[in-house]
Parts: C-alpha cells; sequence; structure tokens
C-alpha cells in the first residue's frame, strides 16, 4: 500500500532502460512511496515516449488521490543526453540515435509548469548513490556501472560532472592494452573485454585460442554465449571461464586505479548486471587496483557495492526532479 502524502509535495522520476521503464513517487525528503514498471517490448522511438507519458500520468492521479501535486519530473535514459541540444543518444533503444527527448516529454506532460530534467544513467547512478544509497556524506565518488555496456558517473568536489557534451564519465573507451584494433571501434578497448556482453566476446576469442578444449563454455552456441554463463562456468572452475574473468579483473582493477589516480574519490562503487555475480571478485579487484593506484589515494578510498542496486537510476531521476525543483531550475537541463 501506498504511503500517505496528504499536504505534501512530490517528484516523480522515471528509469528508462534497454527493456523497461521504472517509475515512482518521491517524497521530497528521499522516500520511494510508489513505483510502477511497464516493459518495452520492442517499442521504439516516440512509442517509447508515450508509454512513459502513461507512466507519468497514472503517478500523477495516484499522488492527486492522496491530496498530493506532482511538482517536478525526473528521467533517466540509458545512453547519453545532450542538455545543449536536449537529445538523446540510447543504443539499447532503436530511434534514439540524436532523439528529441525532452520536447517529446515536455509535449506528452499535462502540466506544462512542471519542471522537467533529463540525464544519462551513470550520472543518475551516481546521484541516486549519494542521495540515498552507498555515498551518502561523500563529496567525491564514483559509479562504476558495468553492465551491457560500462560507464562512469562521477561526484568531484560535490559537483557532478557530465563534460562539454554530456559524454563525461564514457570509459568504456579507456585505453589499457596496445596495440589498437579495429575491433574496439564501437566499443572501445575497456568495454570490449570487460563488459556483460565482453565477457561474451572475451570467452568466444579464448574459445579460438584453446581448440582443444571441450568444456562447459564449447556447448554453448556463440550467439547465445552471455555473461551469465560464463560466471555459471566460473562456479565450476573450468578453465577458459577463468582466464576470461582473470583478464575482466586486470581490467576492472586498472580503470579503478586510474580513476583513484585521477579524482581522489572517497568511495567508488560497483554496479549495473554484472555485479550481481561479479560482487564477489571484489576483493580480487581491490588487489589488482593497488597495484596501479596513486598510494595516497589509493588509502583513502573505499570500493564498495552498490546500495540501490537496479533502482540507482530512478534515485537518480527522482533526486534530479526535487533538485530542480529546488532551485526553481524549470526545464534548464
Amino acid at each position: 500500500m501506498p504511503i500517505s502524502m496528504k499536504n505534501q509535495g512530490a517528484v516523480i522520476g522515471l528509469d528508462i532502460g534497454g527493456t523497461k521503464i521504472s517509475a515512482g513517487i518521491f517524497k521530497q525528503n528521499g522516500e520511494l512511496v510508489s513505483r510502477k514498471i511497464k516493459h518495452l517490448n520492442n517499442l521504439k522511438g516516440s512509442q517509447v515516449v508515450n508509454l512513459a507519458g502513461e507512466l507519468v500520468a497514472d503517478l500523477s492521479e495516484e499522488a492527486d488521490r492522496q491530496g498530493c501535486k506532482v511538482k517536478a519530473l525526473g528521467v533517466c535514459v540509458p545512453g547519453i543526453y545532450h542538455p545543449q541540444k536536449k537529445t538523446v543518444w540510447a543504443p539499447n533503444i532503436d530511434g534514439w540515435e540524436d532523439f528529441p527527448l525532452y520536447t517529446q516529454i515536455t509535449n506528452i506532460v499535462k502540466d506544462v509548469s512542471l519542471p522537467i530534467v533529463i540525464d544519462s544513467d551513470r550520472s543518475c547512478y551516481i546521484l541516486g548513490e549519494c542521495w540515498q544509497g552507498v555515498a551518502k556524506g561523500c563529496t567525491d565518488a564514483i559509479f562504476m556501472s558495468i553492465g551491457t555496456g560500462i560507464g562512469a558517473g562521477i561526484i568531484s568536489g560535490g559537483h557532478l560532472l557530465n563534460g562539454h557534451s554530456g559524454v563525461a564519465g564514457a570509459v568504456g573507451w579507456l585505453a589499457l592494452e596496445p596495440p589498437y584494433d579495429t575491433k574496439y571501434d564501437p566499443y572501445g578497448n575497456f568495454e570490449y573485454y570487460a563488459s556483460g556482453n565482453g565477457l561474451a566476446r572475451s570467452a568466444l576469442e579464448a574459445l579460438n585460442e584453446h581448440k582443444e578444449y571441450d568444456g562447459i563454455l564449447a556447448s554453448i552456441p556463440a550467439t547465445h554465449l552471455s555473461s551469465q554463463d560464463v560466471f555459471r562456468a566460473l562456479e565450476q572452475n573450468d578453465k577458459v571461464a577463468k582466464i576470461v574473468i582473470e583478464k575482466a579483473i586486470e581490467y576492472w582493477g586498472m580503470t579503478i586505479a586510474n580513476l583513484i589516480s585521477i579524482f581522489n574519490p572517497q568511495k567508488v562503487i560497483l554496479g549495473g548486471g554484472v555485479f550481481g555475480p561479479g560482487v564477489r571478485l571484489i576483493e580480487k579487484i581491490w588487489d589488482q587496483a593497488q597495484k596501479w593506484a596513486q598510494p595516497i589515494s589509493f588509502k583513502e578510498v573505499e570500493l564498495v557495492e552498490s546500495a540501490l542496486k537496479g533502482d540507482a537510476g530512478l534515485y537518480g531521476a527522482g533526486y534530479q526532479a526535487i533538485r530542480a525543483l529546488s532551485n526553481n531550475q524549470h526545464g534548464s537541463n
């Protein structure tokens, strides 16, 4: 049962993912009081916006029934939000290459005075953790999300870093191992090997190098091999799975070391679909990071798993809405 919000203001957060939209009503103290989820089912382009509009309308009506007016909307998107153009690049949603999301969201929201804030998923992840998660009280923290792709949300000196055009934190393109290979073109070197999809790519390469191998992963069709398969095989001490994960641990550790050396954070937070099963590897990742990181910064930082897990983006979207409301930023983002 939703908690009563009578006589209170509220905001709505939307977390738009590649397969579903999570939506929630937040009190201004950060409490999530009601939520809904709708699956995209291969919707594309403006169809996804229409589904988001249905969720906003449903939650707005629910808030009204409880005597509470929704005062702002925050939106988390699975890719890059360009604040100057107010467009989104989200490769997991068909038709969202340079999609005018801000304009379309504005057009479907009935209340034209409603402040609307849109940001990338990696930015929302770190904002959610700083607001209601494991990074509460931190002025300097990094959320490294490892799922289908890889991204880092960065808070430095209390400020969210987005870069000139919203692309800051695209750490999947980190160069960790020369020489360059054109196979990195769509993903970057780091993401090619160490994302969720990257673990599967790495396993296929290892299978090609070890023709004599006839273990668990060899029996799975190449088009169906996933990171979950690699982790399941690892639990059975599988040879190829160990090669793949050891390489990923090196990459994850090197990247965390680089981020520690550049930003001197209080915490580095690991989240995304891979951490999940990858959480048990944190100690090994930490040992790898220690080899490469600036030693003073390394002594001052903690490596932790996400407290909000799959809800980090939703909380980040809610926080952006509340911050926009408090700063009276009517759609300026």
